[in-house]
C-alpha cells in the first residue's frame, strides 16, 4: 500500500520548477549596451565625457538601483499636511529609495553640469546622463530636469541668480528643508484650474512688499493647479503683479524656507493621483501671503520662465527617448531568452519584425534627442540657436507622442508578464503619456510651431537646412521634403484657422523628415532604408511590426 501510495502521489517540487522563463536583466552597463547612444555622444564632441557616462551606466543597471526604483514606483509619496501635535507642516514623504536615486542623479550631474562646465558637447553629456537614470527611474527625473531648466530664467535677475544658481548647480542633495543648506532642487508652478495651458488667464495675485520691481519681495495670493515635486526648495511661478513696481503677469521666485528660517506659506493642499510618474508627488498649492521675489520685467513673466520651459521641452524629448530605450532593452531581452512553438521568440518572423520596429523607433527619438542637446551649447551659432527653436517643438511634439503606443507594444512582447507590476514596462506605459503632456500637449506643441514660423522665420529656414542635408540619398526621403516644403509655403498663406487645422499634420511631416535625415546621415543603412520605406514610402504604416520586404531585420536589431 505505501509503494502505491508513493506512485499515486506526483512529487510536490516538480511543480515549482521555473524554466523557459527570461533571465533577470539585471547588473548590466546600460550605457555600453547603447550602441545608438554612444555613438551619438561620440558624434556630437562629447566623447570627454564617456568615462563618468559608462560609471552611470553601470549604476543604474545594476540590481540594487533596479530595486529602488521599482519601490519607489510602489511605495509612493504621501502628503503630511500637519505634524503629530497640529502643527502645519505641508511635508510630503518619500520611500528613502526615491532620495537614494535622486541623490545619485544629481551626484552625477544628471541636472546642471552642462552651465557648471560649458564646453563644446556639454548638453551632450548631460542629456545621457539624464536619460540614463531616467531610463530606469523615470519619476524623479522631473525634479532634476527643472533644476536644470530654471538656471537661464534665474540668471535673467543677476541678483537673484548670485544666491540661488550656485545652490543649483551643487552636486550634494539633501531632502531636509532649511535655510543653511547648500544646494537647492527647483519646481516650477505656472497652471491654474481656470486657465491651464493659457497661463495668462492665472488670477494669482502679487502684492509688492515695499517698492516693487525686479528683485524686490512681493506677497503672493492665489490657487496653483499642478505644483510638481512639491518638497523642491524653490520654485518659479507665475502671477499678476500689481503696485508701483510694473503691472501684469510676472514671473516670481518663491523659496519653501524664508532666510530668518521661518516656512514661507506653501500649503499643499493635496497630491495629485495620476495615472503614472508614482515616484514623483505633483499637487494643487495654495498661496496665503507667501513671500516670492521678481525674476525678470513686470509684466514679462511668459517671457522669463518661457527659458525654463525651453529646456523642460528638450527633457521630455530626452525621457521619451529614455523610455522607448528601456522598452527596446527589455523586449528584445525577452525574446531572446524565451522559446515557444519550437524556436526563440526573437527568432521567430513575428516576433523579428516588431522588435525591429520598435529599435527603428528608439533610434530615431535617440538619435534626434543628442543632436538637439548639442545644439543648446554655448557655442551655438545663430542658425544652430534658430534650428533649436523650432526642431525642439517639433521633436517634444513627435517623439513624446509616439512614446505611449511604443511602450504598449514593447510591453505586449512579454505578454502576460508585460502586463504586471512585477516587469518595469507596465511602469513605463503609464509613464510615457506624461511627457507628451507636460509643458504643452500636442497642439499647445503644434500651435507653438506655428508662431516660430510666423516670428521667427529664420528658424524654418534652418531646420530646412538641417533636413536638406541628406537629400540625394534616398529618392523618397527627397519626395517627402519636397512635399515638406510645399506643405510649409502653403501653412504660411492660410488663414489662421485653416493654419491650425493643418498644424499637426505639418509638424508630423517634420518630425518625420528630420528623424530621417539624421538617421541617412548618421546611422547604418539598414536602419536608415528601413524606417524611410515604413514612415515615408507608399505603404507606410504606423503599426508596430510591418516592416517593407527586404528590410535587414537581424542588422537593425543587433544594435539593439
Amino acid at each position: 500500500m505505501t509503494q502505491s501510495a508513493t506512485h499515486i502521489h506526483p512529487q510536490p517540487h516538480l511543480t515549482h520548477e521555473v524554466f523557459n522563463q527570461s533571465a533577470p536583466r539585471l547588473d548590466v552597463n546600460e550605457y555600453e549596451l547603447d550602441v545608438v547612444l554612444t555613438e551619438a555622444v561620440a558624434r556630437h564632441d562629447a566623447a570627454w565625457g564617456d568615462a563618468e557616462l559608462r560609471e552611470i551606466g553601470a549604476l543604474v543597471g545594476s540590481e540594487s538601483f533596479k530595486h529602488d526604483a521599482h519601490l519607489a514606483n510602489t511605495i509612493t509619496p504621501v502628503l503630511r499636511t500637519f505634524d503629530r501635535w497640529g502643527h502645519r507642516i505641508d511635508e510630503v514623504e518619500y520611500h528613502p529609495a526615491y532620495h537614494r536615486i535622486i541623490s545619485e542623479s544629481i551626484a552625477h550631474g544628471a541636472h546642471t553640469r552642462c552651465w557648471s562646465d560649458p564646453q563644446p558637447g556639454s548638453h551632450v553629456v548631460r542629456a545621457a546622463a539624464f536619460m540614463l537614470f531616467g531610463q530606469i527611474e523615470p519619476g524623479h527625473a522631473c525634479p532634476v530636469s527643472m533644476t536644470h531648466a530654471v538656471i537661464p530664467s534665474l540668471e535673467l535677475q543677476p541678483d537673484v541668480a548670485a544666491n540661488w544658481v550656485p545652490k543649483a548647480l551643487s552636486r550634494s542633495y539633501s531632502p531636509e528643508l532649511n535655510a543653511t543648506k547648500e544646494s537647492a532642487i527647483f519646481g516650477m508652478s505656472m497652471t491654474e484650474k481656470q486657465g491651464g495651458s493659457d497661463v495668462r488667464a492665472n488670477t494669482t495675485v502679487a502684492v509688492p512688499a515695499g517698492t516693487g520691481g525686479p528683485g524686490a519681495e512681493y506677497l503672493l495670493t492665489g490657487h496653483k493647479w499642478f505644483c510638481s515635486a512639491p518638497m523642491s526648495d524653490a520654485f518659479l511661478v507665475l502671477a499678476q503683479a500689481h503696485g508701483a513696481g510694473g503691472e501684469g503677469l510676472s514671473c516670481f521666485l518663491l523659496p519653501r524656507i524664508l532666510p530668518d528660517g521661518t516656512r514661507n506659506v506653501f500649503r499643499i493642499q493635496r497630491l495629485k493621483d495620476k495615472l503614472g510618474n508614482k515616484s514623483n508627488a505633483s499637487s494643487e498649492i495654495e498661496l496665503d501671503g507667501t513671500v516670492a521675489v521678481m525674476v525678470g520685467e513686470p509684466g514679462r513673466g511668459v517671457r522669463t520662465i518661457i527659458e525654463m520651459v525651453a529646456q523642460t521641452r528638450l527633457d521630455c524629448v530626452l525621457g521619451s527617448a529614455a523610455g522607448m530605450r528601456q522598452a527596446v532593452a527589455e523586449a528584445v531581452w525577452h525574446a531572446r531568452h524565451r522559446a515557444a512553438f519550437g524556436a526563440t521568440l526573437a527568432d521567430q518572423p513575428a516576433m523579428t519584425a516588431v522588435l525591429a520596429d520598435l529599435a527603428l523607433e528608439s533610434e530615431a527619438a535617440t538619435t534626434t534627442a543628442i543632436r538637439l542637446a548639442r545644439a543648446h551649447d554655448e557655442d551655438a551659432d545663430p542658425q544652430e540657436r534658430a534650428f533649436r527653436r523650432v526642431a525642439t517643438a517639433v521633436a517634444k511634439y513627435w517623439i513624446c507622442k509616439r512614446g505611449p503606443h511604443h511602450a504598449y507594444e514593447a510591453l505586449e512582447c512579454l505578454g502576460g508578464n508585460g502586463y504586471t507590476e512585477d516587469f518595469p514596462l507596465a511602469m513605463r506605459y503609464r509613464e510615457q503619456p506624461v511627457m507628451a503632456v507636460w509643458e504643452g500637449s500636442g497642439n499647445v506643441i503644434a500651435l507653438d510651431v506655428l508662431r516660430a514660423m510666423t516670428r521667427e522665420p529664420e528658424s524654418v529656414a534652418a531646420f530646412d537646412a538641417e533636413v536638406s542635408l541628406a537629400r540625394g540619398a534616398d529618392r523618397t526621403l527627397d519626395t517627402h521634403l519636397d512635399r515638406l516644403r510645399e506643405q510649409l509655403g502653403e501653412l504660411s498663406r492660410l488663414a489662421p484657422a485653416d493654419a491650425q487645422r493643418r498644424a499637426r499634420s505639418t509638424v508630423e511631416s517634420m518630425a518625420l523628415a528630420l528623424e530621417a535625415s539624421l538617421l541617412v546621415r548618421h546611422s547604418p543603412s539598414a536602419v536608415a532604408d528601413a524606417f524611410i520605406a515604413s514612415r515615408l514610402g507608399p505603404d507606410r504604416s504606423f503599426e508596430y511590426g510591418a516592416l517593407p520586404d527586404g528590410a535587414d531585420l537581424a542588422a537593425i536589431l543587433e544594435r539593439h
